[in-house]
C-alpha cells in the first residue's frame, strides 16, 4: 500500500459511560495546536465509543487517506502514566459500546490473525522518551475494548503502520497542555523510525 508520505493521522475517543469528557480527545485537540513539524500535514479525528462507526471511519482512512502513520490516543482512566501499545489481539470483545453493541463474535476481524504488531517498535520509542512529571510506559495489552479494536482494525488495514498511545485522565499535574506535548514528543520519536535509513559508504 503506497502512502501519504507526509499525512499523520491522529484520532482520539469521544464521551463515554461517565466520563463526559474524554482527555485522549482534548489531548490530541491540543497536539493539533502544537503540529508535529513542518514537514508534517497532522489531520485529527474524534472517533465515537461505538465499534461499527470506528471500524468503518478506520476503514475509511487507510482506503481514502493512506497516511503515512495512523496514531490512536485513547483514555486509560485507572492509569496516571501514558501507555505506549505494541499489539493488538482479535478476540475477546464483549464488552458493550455506548449503542450496547459488540462485535460478531466478540472478534475484531473473523478473518484476521489473533494478533497484530505495530511496525513501530513502541519499547524503544518508550526508552528514548523522557517527559517530567509524566511516567511512560510499555504495554502489550490494551484492554480489549473500543481502544485496542481500534488498534487491531488500524494495523490491519494499515498493514502494521499505526500506534496506540493511553493517556490518563486530565488533573492538575495531568493538563491538556502536558499531555498534549507528551504526544507530540512521543510521536515525533515514533516518527523517526520511518526515516529512510541513508546508506553507508562503501570502504
Amino acid at each position: 500500500m503506497a502512502s501519504n508520505s507526509n499525512l499523520i493521522i491522529v484520532t482520539g475517543f469521544g464521551p463515554y459511560r461517565n466520563y463526559l469528557v474524554n482527555s485522549s480527545w482534548e489531548a490530541v485537540k491540543e497536539l493539533a495546536k502544537l503540529g508535529l513539524g513542518d514537514d508534517v500535514h497532522l489531520e485529527i479525528l474524534e472517533l465515537p465509543v461505538k465499534y461499527t462507526e470506528v471500524e468503518k471511519r478506520i476503514r475509511k482512512i487507510w482506503a481514502e487517506l493512506q497516511p503515512k502513520l495512523s496514531v490512536h490516543v485513547g483514555m486509560m482512566a485507572s492509569s496516571k502514566a501514558i501507555i505506549l501499545e505494541q499489539c493488538a489481539r482479535n478476540k475477546g470483545y464483549m464488552d458493550r459500546d455506548l449503542s450496547g453493541a459488540f462485535p460478531q463474535e466478540g472478534c475484531c476481524l473473523l478473518e484476521g490473525p489473533e494478533r497484530i504488531d505495530s511496525s513501530i517498535n513502541m519499547k524503544s520509542v518508550c526508552k528514548n522518551i523522557s517527559w517530567p512529571g509524566v511516567d511512560v510506559i510499555y504495554s502489550r495489552d490494551a484492554g480489549r475494548y473500543l481502544c485496542e479494536y481500534a488498534y487491531y482494525v488500524s494495523l490491519y488495514h494499515g498493514d502494521g503502520r499505526a500506534v496506540f498511545i493511553h493517556v490518563p485522565q486530565l488533573s492538575e499535574t495531568l493538563t491538556t497542555e502536558k499531555l498534549g506535548q507528551a504526544l507530540q514528543k512521543t510521536i515525533q520519536v515514533a516518527l523517526r523510525q520511518l526515516e529512510p535509513k541513508s546508506d553507508l559508504p562503501h570502504t
